[in-house]
């Protein structure tokens, strides 16, 4: 007989981690062999945590979408809790400006005991990770690829050390290729994974304000580092918006205590 949890599993690897297909499929009562199950299942390499599990994170039962299976390495046990978690979001082609003062403040978090999650992009996303790493702190990687697939493939040593040290998700199997679909929905799990969303730098059209209103919609905090007037920055329109303005570390580990308080006193 098929358990559900092996059901789930076989779905994600038929249709690719699409949880609308997924969904179809259940809903419609697909008929599914026992023996297909069986080699779906004995497919993977990686661990499974499907939403029938006691240990799905919490933080992905309130979000759209809430992902059926999860594919990983790692430390599972970092996703049981978010209150001590950052997502650091931001462009692929940062300023030396920006990854200067990406790495000063995940310093910072990490020297407070932050886990720094982020999606193993290029620029601001490989910053995090790393000086996360470097400053012997914990991160996690949420990828747009299958599990087993590293994108971009420049990061492949940092993919390889997230792997097997610190805690690497996806909601896709195996290797499949990464998709210009797949960032958005990886991106959702990105914001959902913190409390408080810092965003090192972003352009104009970046998929970094996805991350963004990902987090808007699930009630988090943005908070943005400043950059000078005469720049044709995003970061800044956010702090326009009512982003919170971030010069150190402190202004997001305080910054949750501050803004109840200054809410409470209006």
């Amino acid at each position: 007989m098929i358990k559900a949890r092996e059901l789930l599993i076989y779905l994600a690897i038929r249709y690719r981690g699409d949880y609308d297909q997924m969904i179809d499929a259940i809903r419609k009562k697909e008929v599914v062999s026992e023996d297909a199950v069986i080699e779906a299942f004995n497919s993977v390499h990686s661990a499974t945590c499907t939403i029938l599990d006691d240990d799905y994170p919490p933080a992905f039962k309130q979000i759209y979408k809430p992902p059926l299976v999860l594919f990983y390495y790692g430390d599972w046990t970092l996703t049981s809790t978010i209150n001590n978690h950052v997502s650091v979001i931001g462009t692929r082609k940062p300023t030396d400006y920006g990854l200067r003062m990406t790495k000063q403040i995940v310093g910072g978090l990490i020297e407070r005991g932050q886990v720094i999650v982020s999606g193993l992009a290029y620029g601001i996303d490989a910053m995090a990770h790393q000086t996360a790493i470097e400053k012997g702190g914990q991160t996690i990687a949420v990828l747009g690829s299958g599990v087993d697939t590293c994108y971009p493939t420049s990061n492949q040593k940092l993919y390889q050390t997230i792997r097997e040290h610190h805690l690497l998700i996806s909601e896709y199997p195996g290797t499949l290729p990464a998709h210009k679909e797949h960032f958005p929905a990886r991106n959702r799990l990105v914001a959902a994974l913190s409390e408080a969303i810092f965003v090192a730098e972003a352009h104009e059209r970046s998929g970094t304000l996805i991350t963004v209103a990902q987090a808007l919609a699930q009630g988090k905090d943005i908070y943005c580092l400043p950059y000078p007037a005469d720049c044709k920055s995003v970061c800044n329109v956010l702090i326009k918006d009512g982003a919170y303005l971030v010069e150190s570390a402190n202004d997001i580990i305080h910054g949750s205590n501050n803004n109840e308080t200054v809410r409470n006193l209006n």
